[in-house]
């Protein structure tokens, strides 16, 4: 642009997206989480609050944190590493959630238990799969809008 350079970036936000030169979603994932993370420290409050009832703050988790941990996960092209990433913040958030830590050594499935929150991954892999049913149910004569 006449002479000023631009620099060049490995990736930009835009629309809320971060996206990547190298066409990976580390950085979108990542950002998601630290979202995530957002909205539990603003819930904090309640989710570690021992007059809460474990079962409550489950439900809290699942309407208010995972929500925002998964929005647009329907169409992401996850690998292996990306689901290991949710699944590692979610549980420090619900090892925290019940007055934990790693070193109690109590496990997952027991604390997702006392919680009552089922697994991140699942939740991912249902997402796609209800996304990939209004796809598939979608005929092939359905009309397209165009941005004409």
């Amino acid at each position: 642009m006449d002479s000023r350079v631009i620099p060049m970036r490995g990736s930009f936000k835009y629309l809320g997206s971060i996206i990547q030169g190298d066409r990976e979603i580390d950085e979108y994932v990542t950002h998601h989480i630290g979202v995530g993370w957002i909205k539990w420290r603003l819930a904090f409050g309640v989710l570690c609050d021992k007059k809460v009832p474990p079962k409550l703050k489950g439900k809290f988790y699942r309407m208010v944190v995972r929500p925002t941990m998964l929005y647009g996960a329907e169409y992401w092209p996850v690998k292996i590493a990306h689901v290991q990433k949710m699944k590692v913040a979610e549980m420090r958030m619900l090892r925290w959630m019940c007055g934990h830590t790693r070193l109690n050594r109590i496990r997952n499935a027991i604390i997702r238990d006392k919680v009552s929150v089922s697994p991140i991954e699942d939740k991912m892999r249902e997402a796609r799969l209800r996304w990939f049913g209004h796809v598939r149910r979608k005929s092939t004569n359905a009309p397209v809008r165009s941005c004409e």
